[in-house]
């Protein structure tokens, strides 16, 4: 009895890393092939059996839910990490806006599974923006305190202005959504700060 509570947490870390490798596999699958991607296909990118997908994920809907999430917590974690390796609070707000691209143009094939099923896709529609707002405004914050942007734009307003640049861009190649998306934060920078760089 005791042994097995002593494995119990190293069973759970185990279980918690295999399921982030699936997420991260389905992910993968979802940008290639959209989210009607075969099982099968998940699993293989895995490296794990159609049954282990299910044993985490009995429905497709269960499976894009936990993607959706997991691409969320993802980039919400992005802003610590940008801020604590950008050289400048601006290079860190821009850092973290190609990962928000890049969240988005996943999210859009996503979000349109989802439709079908109203209230799971405004119960995620909260929940992107709790978890994604205070991060944005963070960065924001940041680089309006070292006077390099402006500081009268709210995070909810540059986040809506970026995912707008983003629609379409998952089915149009000659689209550079992270371009555009850059264009944008340029705009918010102060008059004279413009030796400040953007990230490349």
């Amino acid at each position: 009895m005791t042994d097995t509570k002593r494995q119990s947490p190293r069973r759970r870390a185990d279980a918690r890393r295999n399921e982030r490798a699936l997420l991260d596999a389905a992910a993968a699958v979802f940008v290639r092939s959209g989210v009607e991607a075969p099982v099968r296909d998940v699993a293989a990118e895995a490296g794990v059996g159609v049954g282990t997908v299910y044993r985490h994920f009995p429905t497709r809907a269960d499976l894009v839910v936990a993607v959706y999430r997991h691409q969320v917590e993802a980039c919400a974690d992005a802003g610590a990490t940008c801020l604590a390796d950008a050289p400048t609070p601006y290079d860190a707000l821009a850092r973290w806006i190609d990962h928000f691209v890049d969240l988005l143009v996943t999210k859009h094939g996503l979000a349109a599974a989802l439709h079908s099923d109203s209230a799971s896709f405004d119960a995620l529609h909260a929940y992107f923006l709790d978890r994604l707002v205070p991060v944005a405004t963070e960065l924001l914050e940041a680089a309006a305190a070292s006077g390099a942007i402006r500081s009268d734009m709210e995070a909810y307003q540059v986040m809506r202005g970026v995912g707008n640049l983003c629609i379409g861009a998952d089915n149009d190649p000659r689209y550079d959504a992270r371009r555009l998306a850059q264009v944008l934060i340029a705009g918010l920078r102060r008059p004279g700060s413009e030796d400040t760089e953007p990230a490349p």
